[in-house]
């Protein structure tokens, strides 16, 4: 098994985690607020990545600790806005737009630092998108859009972003050092931004000590955090930052899939149609993109550009 078929099984791996996550986050916010919650859940996972990963952290360069700060203050906005922005819209419009990340991703890349995508890169991103529209909008469409769309549009921003320079520093910084400072960098900014939530009326700070709490933030931290974003880290350096945002795409999918299970929610015909679209459009990336379009080898990629801080 090459490196690269590694590297795209473990972004399969970290996206099912976190679309089967979608259920317990669902759950916790019943027991959290969200800024609460987040705060809680990246504390703790940070704490977990430092013990765990600590001959990582021996020798950290400056250049190592900035890299990381730079990934968690994309992954904090992304979510503080994204979260502001649900207050706004519908889950169906954020689920949507969030998933936009995946044209950013090339388009970004392609319009800013002149890396551009294959064409079957292209085609898989254009079938991704019109399966998100099909997975996640009612039959009735988005509607008139508002500021809440707009706060999650940017949200979108920020996560094509963080997948971009994920993609660059991971070649050149301790992977697992960058997952545990980005995660601790998320982790004090959302407990910062708690007091301004509240202030602003954003959200009421509230947290409810139950068994049930315990056990939904035990699976965030170590599944959905801990174990989703070393996945994550590492696999992409081996890979394009269009085609993880491309696999991540599946992220809706496979939250379609948990609830049917677990909620006993109705996966109906369009739920049926937009996930083949993007698992079409996977494929079409995967099968038929030329050989050389990603490198199997920790050195750049096709779409990468050095940004080294």
């Amino acid at each position: 098994m090459t490196t690269r078929v590694k590297a795209d099984l473990g972004l399969v791996l970290a996206t099912l985690i976190w679309g089967c996550n979608f259920v317990v986050v669902k759950a916790v916010l019943h027991h959290a607020s969200p800024f609460v919650f987040l705060a809680v859940r990246f504390f703790l996972a940070s704490l977990i990545l430092a013990i765990l990963y600590r001959s990582s952290l021996r020798n950290l360069t400056r250049a190592d600790l900035r890299a990381g700060v730079i990934l968690g203050l994309f992954l904090f906005a992304g979510y503080a806005l994204q979260t502001s922005g649900l207050v706004l819209t519908t889950a169906s419009k954020s689920a949507f737009i969030i998933g936009s990340a995946i044209v950013l991703v090339p388009v970004f890349l392609a319009l800013f630092w002149g890396r551009h995508a294959t064409v079957w890169m292209w085609m898989g991103a254009a079938a991704g998108t019109a399966g998100l529209y099909i997975l996640t909008v009612p039959a009735q469409g988005l509607g008139a859009l508002n500021r809440g769309d707009l706060m999650t549009f940017c949200a979108a921003i920020l996560f094509a972003l963080h997948i971009i320079f994920v993609g660059q520093y991971t070649p050149h910084h301790p992977v697992f050092a960058l997952t545990m400072i980005q995660v601790a960098t998320a982790a004090a900014l959302n407990a910062l931004f708690i007091p301004i939530a509240a202030v602003t009326g954003i959200e009421r700070p509230r947290i409810d000590a139950s068994p049930a709490f315990f056990l939904a933030l035990l699976i965030t931290v170590v599944g959905a955090t801990v174990i989703a974003f070393s996945i994550h880290v590492w696999a992409q350096r081996h890979t394009s930052p269009s085609h993880a945002a491309l696999v991540f795409s599946l992220e809706p999918v496979f939250a379609a899939i948990t609830s049917f299970f677990v909620l006993g929610e109705r996966l109906g015909q369009r739920s049926l149609a937009g996930a083949a679209l993007i698992l079409g459009g996977i494929l079409v990336a995967e099968l038929l993109g030329p050989v050389h379009a990603i490198a199997d080898s920790t050195d750049a990629t096709t779409d990468v550009v050095d940004v080294e801080p």
